[in-house]
């Protein structure tokens, strides 16, 4: 009967570091998918990435900021909305609401300010305009969706969930082969 050594037992400091330092990587990737693209779209959520300074210090550029619809009466005064400069148009601007007023119909009509920005927006912003108020943000994970571009999130999370699932397969194998292995060699008793 042969028996493994310690050094083949045990494994090395490196190794473990090695192991160790994946696991990290693959927590974070997951929690970096699932807060920026599962949890928004579950919650019916857009999440957006902040480009200007006009939102610091709160909001720097590169923060990824999930914006959730709601209804314009539910929008007030302090409220970080995201908008449409023109309504049905592709450019947003996320900054705080500072006055809201109402029109002789009562449609409110909200006056807009970058917490950074020394003057008011504008233009007044319609609700028609919004797409939702600010839910959570995470400051420098915007960089990552702006890398994989807006219209690429979906395949980013294939590819991200692939990767991760090959990497499972390959930790699993390897220890199903482990285990072969000293059964094969009989230190598995």
């Amino acid at each position: 009967m042969t028996t493994l050594t310690t050094d083949r037992r045990r494994p090395t400091a490196l190794r473990w570091a090695g192991r160790a330092l994946a696991w990290v990587v693959i927590l974070v990737a997951t929690s970096a998918v699932a807060v920026g693209v599962l949890i928004p779209r579950i919650a019916g959520a857009t999440p957006y990435t902040i480009l200007t300074g006009s939102m610091e210090p709160s909001l720097p550029p590169g923060t990824l900021v999930v914006v959730k619809p709601t209804p314009a009466e539910q929008i007030g005064i302090g409220s970080v909305i995201t908008y449409q400069l023109t309504s049905g148009e592709p450019t947003v601007v996320t900054h705080r609401v500072v006055a809201v007023a109402h029109g002789s119909d009562g449609v409110p009509s909200f006056t807009t300010r970058g917490d950074a920005n020394d003057a008011v927006d504008l233009e007044p912003v319609q609700p028609v305009q919004i797409r939702g108020v600010v839910w959570y943000s995470v400051p420098e994970l915007g960089w990552m969706g702006n890398a994989i571009g807006q219209d690429r999130r979906n395949t980013a999370v294939y590819v991200v969930a692939g990767g991760l699932g090959l990497y499972a397969a390959w930790m699993f194998g390897g220890a199903l082969r482990g285990r072969v292995t000293a059964r094969r060699t009989g230190s598995d008793r």
